[in-house]
C-alpha cells in the first residue's frame, strides 16, 4: 500500500511542479498577492481631498481651516467663496467631504454658545467618509477644547484615554497580513486540488488511475497528500514574510498554529476534492472553485465581522473553514490564543474535513462505478 501510495504521491507533485508555467503559478502569484494585498487593501483612509467654504471673519475661523491644512490625513484643502462651489466639487467627485463655517462662527464660539459649523459628506463612498468625518470631527472636538466655553468646562470634563490592546499603535498590515496568510492558503489549496481529478480526464489518464491497484481511498489520501505539503510550503513562507518583512509580532505558538492548519488545509482540499470530483473539464473546475472562493472570503469576518451580518446569514458561515482558521492565526500572532480556543476552532475544521472528504470518497467512487 505505502509503495503504491508514494508512486501516486510523486506523479502528483510531478503533475503540479514539472511544468516551469505551473510553478511559476504556485509561487510568484501568491507572494505577489501578499505583497500587494498588505499594502493597498487597506481600510485606512489617507491622501484625501476636503473643500472649505469659511464665511466667518474671526480668528477661530481661520483657526479651523490651518487645523485642516495641517492635518497629515488630508493631501488638498480646497478653498471656495461660493455655496454652488460645494455642490459641483461633491457631484464630480473632486473631493469627498466639505466643511462650511457660518458668518457666526468665530462670534457663537466666544460666547459659549453652538458653533454655526456643517460637514457634507458624499454618501457613495459611504464607509471612507464616516472615516474623515471622524477625522474632522476629532478636530473640532480639539479646537472647541480650546475655546472660552471649553477652557471653563474643562475641570469638569471627564478625559478619556483610549487603549488599543494587541496593536497599539493600529498598525494595519498586522491585522492584514495574517488574515492574507489563510486566504491565500486557501486560493491556492482550492485551485491545485479542483483541478486534480479534472486535469486526469482531460489528459485521458482517468481512465488508467480506475484500472490501477489503487483502491478509493488510496488514491483520495494520494490526491490529499500533495496540495496540503505545497499549502504547508506557502503557509511557511508567508509567516517568514508576516515576520521578517511586514514586523507583524508572532506572539503564539507555531506548533498550535501548524496543527491547526493541518485540518484546514484538509478542510480546504476536501471542498477542492469534491469540486473537482463533479467537474469533467478543468475550466469546469476553476469555476467551481471560484464560485465557492468568493462567498467563503465575504463570509468569513475578512472585511466585515460575522456579527454585523443579517441573522439569516450567520449560520452559513458555519461551513466556512477560513472562517474559523483566521481566528487561529489572528490570534496566535497578535494574542497568544490559548491552547483550548485554538481546539474549539480546529474541531469544526477536523469536521467539514471529515464530511468533505467523505462526500469527495462517495462521489469519486461512483465515477468508478
Amino acid at each position: 500500500m505505502w509503495t503504491r501510495l508514494k508512486a501516486l504521491i510523486i506523479k502528483e507533485l510531478l503533475a503540479v511542479l514539472r511544468d516551469p508555467k505551473g510553478r511559476m503559478i504556485l509561487i510568484g502569484p501568491p507572494i505577489l498577492q501578499l505583497l500587494v494585498f498588505s499594502y493597498a487593501a487597506t481600510l485606512e483612509v489617507r491622501n484625501i481631498d476636503v473643500l472649505v467654504l469659511n464665511r466667518d471673519s474671526g480668528s477661530w475661523g481661520q483657526e479651523l481651516v490651518h487645523r485642516i491644512e495641517g492635518a497629515p490625513t488630508f493631501r488638498d484643502i480646497v478653498h471656495t467663496d461660493r455655496l454652488e462651489g460645494i455642490r459641483e466639487a461633491i457631484d464630480r467627485q473632486r473631493v469627498i467631504a466639505a466643511v462650511h463655517i457660518g458668518p457666526t462662527f468665530s462670534r457663537v464660539i466666544e460666547a459659549g454658545g453652538p458653533a454655526d459649523l456643517q460637514i457634507i459628506l458624499d454618501g457613495r463612498r459611504s464607509n471612507a467618509s464616516q472615516i474623515v468625518a471622524g477625522y474632522l470631527n476629532q478636530i473640532v472636538t480639539d479646537l472647541s477644547a480650546e475655546t472660552p466655553a471649553g477652557r471653563r468646562m474643562a475641570a469638569s470634563a471627564i478625559e478619556i484615554v483610549p487603549r488599543n490592546w494587541f496593536n497599539p499603535n493600529l498598525i494595519f498590515q498586522w491585522f492584514m497580513v495574517p488574515n492574507l496568510v489563510a486566504s491565500i492558503a486557501l486560493l491556492i489549496g482550492l485551485i491545485v486540488t479542483a483541478l486534480s481529478i479534472a486535469r486526469e480526464r482531460e489528459l485521458g489518464t482517468f481512465d488508467q488511475l480506475m484500472v490501477s491497484p489503487l483502491r478509493t481511498h488510496e488514491i483520495l489520501i494520494g490526491k490529499l497528500t500533495p496540495p496540503i505539503m505545497i499549502g504547508f510550503f506557502h503557509l511557511t513562507i508567508y509567516i517568514l514574510a508576516a515576520v521578517f518583512v511586514f514586523g507583524v509580532p508572532l506572539r503564539g505558538s507555531l506548533l498550535l498554529l501548524y496543527g491547526s492548519g493541518i485540518f484546514y488545509l484538509a478542510a480546504v482540499v476536501g471542498i477542492g476534492l469534491f469540486i473537482s470530483a463533479m467537474s469533467m473539464t478543468q475550466q469546469q473546475a476553476i469555476l467551481g472553485a471560484f464560485l465557492f472562493m468568493v462567498p467563503a472570503m465575504l463570509l468569513s469576518g475578512f472585511a466585515t465581522p460575522i456579527e454585523n451580518m443579517p441573522a439569516w446569514l450567520q449560520p452559513v458561515t458555519i461551513i466556512n473553514p477560513l472562517r474559523y482558521f483566521l481566528v487561529i492565526v489572528r490570534g496566535v500572532f497578535l494574542r497568544d490564543l490559548p491552547l483550548g480556543e485554538v481546539i474549539g476552532n480546529t474541531i469544526p475544521l477536523f469536521l467539514i474535513a471529515v464530511v468533505t472528504l467523505g462526500a469527495a470518497a462517495w462521489l469519486f467512487r461512483r465515477r468508478l462505478e
